[in-house]
């Protein structure tokens, strides 16, 4: 097989397109093949988290990209703001589509891998980029038929989250879905059906059940639902992993409760000896802790439909239960 140029453009919104994009530099590398650059979307609230750039041996790249906009506690999703946010920030948009066009240009990758990354899209839908594009994200199994919305999905909702995950990728050679469980139709016109992508160390972790809840909060503000939880019950040992910038490293609240900052390698670890996971519902922790066999309970950030959803269809995987705030009892 003769050896290509990869480069990556990666939604840096919490941790999961971040960690596919490293399974995917391991499988890439491991066959000889190159990674050129690595272009990850980002916003003011969030720092890329240093363990991408220790486990990414490729030019890392940040900018500026669409984000969603929270509301004053940093929980809740706050759509007509998140989409009035974006417009005033076009300009700036434009300069990251800029930089985009630039680095293909410059490195000449043979392939572009998109991990729903919204300006990639724009940049096609605006003028073709000169390389095939494949796009890669669990969201893409939302344009596949067979693919059911959990009862009570409002029709709103379904329109715009299909709409936004076509415009991520407009021109793109294929999309391969990520999903839970296969499905009787694995592929339909360009999305293709996919195992989740899940990191080496996964598979060689050691499990066992220890006596600690591991949580994992995609908004720093539900740290404080976490914290009154555990005045109630002091006797639970919590390990809770955040992108607050209060957190440096790893910060003990309190007798018990533990709080730590983003970082692959450890997070895994404290997985595999846990007794179970808290996640706000994101699709990788949520696959991982099936893989470990550890029990998930899926808390869904308001107003976050596409977590929403990953809750109750993690729940029909058999990974665990959804709640729609944190009570671990």
């Amino acid at each position: 097989m003769t050896p290509l140029r990869f480069m990556f453009t990666v939604q840096g919104e919490g941790r999961g397109h971040l960690t596919q994009a490293i399974a995917t530099y391991e499988l890439l590398v491991a066959n000889g093949h190159q990674v050129v650059a690595v272009l990850v979307g980002s916003s003011h609230r969030r720092e890329l988290p240093a363990f991408v750039r220790n486990r990414i041996k490729a030019p890392v790249y940040s900018f500026p990209s669409p984000n969603f906009v929270t509301d004053r506690n940093n929980k809740s999703i706050q759509l007509g703001k998140s989409v009035c946010h974006a417009l005033l920030h076009t300009g700036r948009y434009r300069r990251s589509m800029r930089l985009i066009r630039k680095m293909v240009a410059v490195e000449r990758p043979d392939v572009l891998l998109n991990f729903f990354e919204p300006l990639t899209g724009l940049c096609n839908l605006l003028r073709k980029l000169p390389v095939p594009v494949v796009s890669i994200a669990h969201q893409y199994i939302y344009l596949h038929p067979q693919f059911q919305f959990p009862k009570g999905a409002p029709q709103k909702d379904k329109w715009a989250i299909r709409t936004f995950t076509r415009l991520t990728a407009t021109g793109s050679h294929s999309m391969l879905a990520l999903s839970f469980y296969p499905l009787a139709q694995q592929r339909y016109k360009r999305v293709i059906i996919c195992p989740p992508l899940l990191r080496k160390e996964v598979a060689e972790q050691e499990c066992f059940d220890g006596n600690h809840i591991l949580v994992y909060l995609l908004n720093a503000g539900y740290m404080q639902d976490v914290i009154a939880w555990h005045r109630q019950h002091p006797q639970a040992q919590l390990h809770c992993f955040t992108d607050s910038p209060t957190v440096k490293g790893k910060w003990q609240h309190s007798e018990n409760l533990y709080f730590h900052s983003l970082d692959d390698q450890k997070f895994l670890r404290y997985m595999a000896n846990a007794r179970a996971l808290v996640t706000t519902a994101g699709f990788e922790s949520v696959c991982e802790a099936m893989y470990m066999g550890k029990p998930v309970l899926m808390v869904p950030v308001e107003g976050h439909f596409e977590q929403w959803c990953n809750a109750r269809d993690g729940a029909k995987a058999g990974a665990g239960t959804y709640a729609d705030r944190f009570d671990l009892e």
